[in-house]
């Protein structure tokens, strides 16, 4: 008999994700007994706001250039690099707490920022962690052995998996494409040549 989905409870048992769906959990039942507003638009507006950090963080943070300072370098290879090299790996699939926490803190700093209130900025904020969320889902399916039943959703996971194992210098999304398609990092797959550094990014590190 053929699955519904990946199992999840390796997926909450691993990197942020219980503590997001903890958070967003608490912030839906302050919604639900009248302690904060709907705001659906805003909340939108935050995922919005992840969904194009999403493309920049991967490229320009996860795939930056190693660094020269030891515990830096340990960081990059701890957030991507050993990703793919092991890209099975569940303990390396998923954002860890001590980089997911601070970032949804940065993220909040500026939705405040920007709406000078804070109520509207929990929920940008949410809405961000909600995008967050479903990131985490996608990559999680797309290094499970899981057929998703859609045609997008296997598309989506293909497009993944071409990142990890065709050439690490394109197809940087991991929900959509809309990133690489502005970027002009999106290419036809049978147009590739392999990248013999797709899993040791920069070797020798």
């Amino acid at each position: 008999m053929r699955r519904w989905g990946p199992p999840a409870i390796p997926f909450l048992r691993e990197g942020s994700n219980l503590l997001l769906v903890a958070a967003l959990l608490v912030l839906a039942g302050s919604t639900a007994l009248g302690r904060l507003p709907f705001l659906p638009w805003l909340m939108l507006a935050g995922a919005l706001a992840f969904f194009c950090s999403e493309y920049t963080t991967h490229r320009f943070l996860f795939h930056a250039r190693p660094s020269t300072i030891p515990w830096l370098l340990r960081l990059q290879h701890r957030l991507h690099y050993d990703h793919h090299i092991d890209p099975a790996r569940l303990d390396l699939l998923f954002l860890p707490p001590w980089f997911v926490v601070p970032a949804a803190g940065l993220f909040y700093l500026v939705y405040l920022v920007v709406v000078h209130d804070p109520v509207r900025a929990l929920a940008l904020l949410a809405g961000s962690l909600a995008a967050l969320l479903y990131y985490e889902w996608t990559h999680y399916v797309a290094h499970t052995p899981y057929v998703p039943r859609t045609p997008w959703g296997r598309w989506i996971k293909k497009y993944h998996l071409w990142h990890h194992f065709k050439n690490e210098h394109l197809w940087y999304g991991v929900t959509n494409p809309a990133g690489d398609l502005l970027a002009r990092t999106y290419r036809r797959v049978d147009e590739v040549e392999r990248s013999t550094t797709v899993r040791d990014l920069y070797p020798g590190t």
